[in-house]
Formats: structure tokens, sequence, C-alpha cells
């Protein structure tokens, strides 16, 4: 018996996507508003080649609203500039921090008092895997 590729055998199930935005104060009807489904790799993946999902674990970037149980979705094609938010290597250890450039000297930010900055220097262990482009949490 051979194995089977999940691709070719998964149905990707089709969700409403309603063109109207939601209103905070009075409901409205929407039936009325659905126009097509959204498929969630269009609209979070721009290059499927690479991107990948990481599973958080940790608090040092609660301030960004990154917390334990939360998905990354990180492209890997994207340019890590400053301020964005990354998947690195640092000294031999995965890590999600902000990215700091600061003329030519980088470091890692918390967003998180509790933590403090890392700096990169020439005896760093220092690679990017990647830019974040979506946090997925839960709501509750």
């Amino acid at each position: 018996m051979g194995t089977s590729d999940k691709s070719e055998n998964s149905i990707t199930p089709q969700i409403p996507f309603f063109l109207t935005s939601v209103e905070a104060g009075f409901p409205s009807p929407a039936d009325d508003y659905i126009e097509k489904t959204l498929d969630l790799n269009e609209l979070l993946i721009t290059h499927p080649a690479a991107t990948f999902f990481v599973r958080v674990q940790g608090e040092s970037m609660c301030d960004a609203q990154i917390h334990t149980g939360d998905i990354l979705i990180v492209d890997r094609s994207i340019e890590a500039k400053n301020n964005v938010i990354i998947i690195a290597i640092y000294n031999g250890e995965f890590t999600v921090k902000r990215l700091r450039k600061d003329g030519k000297q980088l470091w890692l930010i918390a967003e998180n008092p509790k933590y403090a900055p890392l700096e990169i220097t020439e005896e760093s262990d220092f690679q990017v895997w990647g830019v974040v482009t979506f946090i997925i949490h839960q709501a509750q």
C-alpha cells in the first residue's frame, strides 16, 4: 500500500466572504452581501514556495500581540528591513523578535519590557529565517 499525497486528496472548503464591512454598531442583514468565497491561502500567502508556519512559545513578543500558541505566517522571500518582526536563529536558537537597525548595528528587540535587547555582533551566530507577515491567534 503506497503513501498518499495529502494535497492531492484533500478538498479546500469554500468559505463565504462578505464584501461589506462589519459594523461595530447596529447589526444589519448580511446574506445579501455574499459575493464570492475566500481562500485564506490566496489572502495570506504571497509567495507559497517561500512561506512557512510556526507556532509561538513564550511571551517575549506580547506587546506586539504575539502570544504562546499563536501561529505566525513567515515569508522567507521578503527582505528583513528595520523594524519588521522576524524569525531568526540567534546563537543556535530560533527566536521571534523585532529587527532594529541603528546605522550598521543590528539588534533583536523583544516586545516585552522583561526581556533585554539582543545585540548582533560579529561573534553572534545570527541568521534571518524570514519576515512575519501575519499572526493568527484565537480571539478568546
